[in-house]
């Protein structure tokens, strides 16, 4: 029998003040792009060196409370013979995995895509229970365009969102529930208001209908921005604002926290707009991250794929989580960039 208490707790514990959630979770073909950015193949131990690298910080547990890992990673051993999971366990950091299989064409909808994965989910949730997992991710992807999102890539992928969440909770791990609109387009703010809006209804609903717990559950939202080709980007203000009437208007007090994505920003503007939204509260919900390259791109282009550049990736990616720990208490200052 599912102990909701459990995962109410579970769920609490990832959003702690001053904490948020590294996404370390690429699969194996995106982070062979990732490393091709810095010159580095993509091998089992070249991604194994980097995410050790990450999770051997010394301090990063004063900012991170959960790390989402891809399936190689959390069977992975260290350069030790040490499980990268057990590394992340003894630090007092929580182990994730991501379990969709991917975003796949929908059906008679052009452009448009629906995740899957729900195929033997239950049996894969309870292998990674058994290793060690305490939360899962699952994301959904909508895009902005003249027609869409159609109402048929919103109802399914909420539908999908919401039976995940339940097969999730059943198996005793929190699921992290991901909508994300795309960035990608030449669409105005109020567009993607709009949207946004649509989406978490309807995923809401979804989450209703399954009889998800919300209290065990975590949003992983995109922020209400403009599109990355529109002639006039978002303030800092204008995002925060945006997105704060969005999850208003739409997420029940129910959940306990919402962990943003970075969605395609700097790593610099994403805790920006966390600082920001988190400086109007307070809120019924804790904001914090759920951040993947917004925390790990410095780190990355600081590491290079050297061994005499480890230090340096975990002095960038300590830097990155320290200021977005502060930017979940709306505590960030400019200073801490310098």
């Amino acid at each position: 029998m599912t102990d909701f208490d459990h995962l109410a707790s579970v769920a609490r514990s990832l959003v702690a003040p001053g904490k948020g959630i590294l996404a370390a979770d690429e699969s194996t073909g995106t982070i062979a792009k990732r490393f091709a950015g810095i010159g580095v193949e993509s091998t089992e131990a070249a991604r194994r060196d980097y995410r050790e690298m990450l999770f051997t910080t010394a301090g990063m547990a004063n900012h991170i409370s959960g790390v989402i890992l891809y399936d190689e990673t959390l069977r992975q051993d260290g350069a030790d013979g040490t499980p990268l999971r057990e590394v992340l366990r003894r630090q007092g950091v929580q182990p994730g995995i991501k379990v969709d299989t991917g975003a796949k064409p929908l059906p008679l909808h052009e452009g448009e895509t629906v995740t899957e994965g729900l195929d033997g989910l239950a049996g894969r949730l309870a292998e990674y229970a058994a290793l060690g997992a305490t939360f899962a991710k699952w994301r959904a992807v909508y895009r902005i365009d003249e027609d869409l999102p159609s109402g048929a890539c919103v109802e399914a992928n909420a539908h999908a969102l919401a039976r995940y969440a339940a097969a999730c909770q059943e198996a005793g791990l929190v699921p992290i529930v991901e909508p994300e609109v795309l960035m990608d387009g030449d669409h105005d703010l109020e567009t993607c208001e709009l949207v946004s809006t649509d989406v978490l209804v309807a995923v809401y609903d979804a989450l209703y209908g399954q009889d998800v717990e919300l209290e065990g559950t975590l949003l992983k939202p995109s922020m209400v921005i403009a599109g990355s080709e529109h002639r006039t980007p978002s303030t800092v203000d204008e995002v925060a604002e945006a997105t704060l009437r969005v999850l208003r208007r739409t997420v029940p007090a129910a959940v306990p926290g919402i962990v943003f994505l970075s969605g395609g920003q700097s790593a610099e503007l994403a805790t920006r707009h966390l600082d920001a939204m988190n400086r109007q509260g307070p809120h019924p919900w804790a904001l914090s991250f759920s951040y993947g390259r917004a925390l790990q791109a410095p780190a990355l282009a600081a590491w290079g794929g050297q061994a005499a550049n480890r230090a340096a990736g975990q002095a960038a990616f300590l830097k990155r989580a320290r200021c977005n720990g502060a930017a979940r208490d709306g505590a960030w200052v400019e200073a801490m960039e310098a």
